[in-house]
């Protein structure tokens, strides 16, 4: 699943018209990266979720097919669900066993095709190294369980696998996911990794300019 529904309220005025998923980094746009890199991990079906000028981004990727996968897609409008609530109303359309979600608005290298989830867990996060915006980090790690207090914590990457178990007895509606996963590590059902790989919160303009000059990654 890819989460694309957000308003991107800190990317305006270029979000005004355009759906923040479709802002193009170095001449594409970043789901539409997304949608490769997972096809090429030899993913066949994707979910996208919709809200803010969601039809743009159904026109642009369409079915799926000339990326050699099928889309499916979950409405949320008129109002974006946040991220369990979008995972929650999107549960229908995902195949059955654990699944992968990514923010669209994230730039990485990471290899979706290395992706897993121990069988007596329900999360599994990736954790990368605090970015200069956001210094305090997320979540801790200890060993291999996601922690969601501790001295050192890593930024959560915005890429993660899920099982349905999860968000069982969730009722449709907004719901933030931090909750959800904090309520999962104390019951040690939340494992973690770190990635040192590229990653980019492409959440403000600046930032978005820095990585088409090339300022930032390379």
């Amino acid at each position: 699943m890819i989460l694309a529904a957000g308003r991107g309220e800190r990317m305006r005025p270029l979000t005004d018209a355009t759906p923040k998923p479709l802002l193009e980094v170095r001449g594409m746009p970043l789901i539409e990266r997304h949608v490769r890199a997972l096809a090429g991990a030899g993913i066949r079906t994707i979910t996208v979720n919709l809200a803010w000028l969601g039809a743009d981004i159904r026109r642009h990727l369409g079915d799926g097919s000339r990326f050699g996968v099928e889309i499916r897609y979950s409405d949320e409008a008129p109002r974006a669900l946040e991220t369990a609530g979008g995972i929650v109303r999107a549960l229908p359309t995902l195949v059955p066993g654990p699944f992968a979600v990514v923010n669209a608005d994230v730039f990485s290298d990471y290899p979706f095709d290395r992706l897993g989830i121990a069988a007596e867990t329900d999360a599994h996060l990736v954790l990368v190294p605090n970015p200069p915006q956001h210094p305090h980090g997320d979540f801790g790690i200890d060993g291999t369980h996601a922690i969601a207090d501790a001295p050192r914590r890593f930024t959560f990457a915005g890429i993660a696998v899920y099982r349905a178990a999860l968000f069982a007895g969730f009722t449709d509606g907004v719901r933030a996911l931090r909750p959800v996963l904090v309520e999962a590590m104390t019951a040690k059902r939340c494992t973690a990794e770190i990635y040192r790989g590229i990653w980019e919160d492409v959440g403000t303009p600046e930032r978005l300019r820095a990585l088409n000059s090339g300022d930032r990654l390379q």
